[in-house]
């Protein structure tokens, strides 16, 4: 995450949702012209795609003899065996780091593209709002006057009239 995010109301993950819905948005105005590309090369590809599915069969057929071959003859060593497991686990757990790794450089790439999407002005706009609705007093309570101090009014007199239909107090100061 990127120094900003941190000093932020706005959590991490909500970047990143923005960062990957922009790029997701950039791929799709891409969509047109690949399914445009995409359409000419299969009308030209589906005869080379014959011929590589049979020489892919004559090749998994070939392969598959030489294992069965291989499975009959009686030469197994299990040190070898034992050896090439280890390796491929060592092999494995490395591979499963690494992804590991750019697992998290994405995210944080996602969040910091996001913190540009959504621009660092909201969040400062936010926070100002924030204040002064803190800072603002609350509005005045309105209360009904009692109906004998309305019932003097006259006609004549509608801005005296409204004065007393309503008293407004306020809180008292913090």
């Amino acid at each position: 995450m990127t120094e900003q995010s941190k000093s932020t109301r706005i959590p991490g993950p909500l970047y990143a949702a923005a960062g990957a819905g922009d790029l997701a948005y950039q791929q799709l105005r891409k969509l047109p012209t690949v399914v445009n590309e995409l359409s000419g090369k299969a009308a030209a590809g589906t005869v080379d795609l014959r011929a590589r599915a049979v020489a892919t069969l004559r090749a998994a057929n070939t392969t598959a003899a030489s294992l069965r071959d291989r499975a009959a003859s009686t030469d197994f060593d299990a040190d070898r065996v034992r050896a090439v497991a280890r390796r491929n686990v060592a092999a494995l757990a490395a591979g499963a780091q690494s992804v590991q790794e750019r697992a998290v450089a994405f995210y944080g790439g996602l969040v910091a593209h996001g913190e540009r999407v959504v621009g660092t002005g909201v969040v400062h706009t936010a926070d100002a709002v924030n204040s002064d609705i803190e800072a603002t007093e609350p509005p005045a309570e309105v209360t009904a006057a009692p109906a004998s101090e309305s019932a003097g009014a006259t006609e004549e007199q509608p801005a005296e009239k409204a004065a007393k239909a309503t008293k407004r107090t306020r809180p008292a100061a913090k």
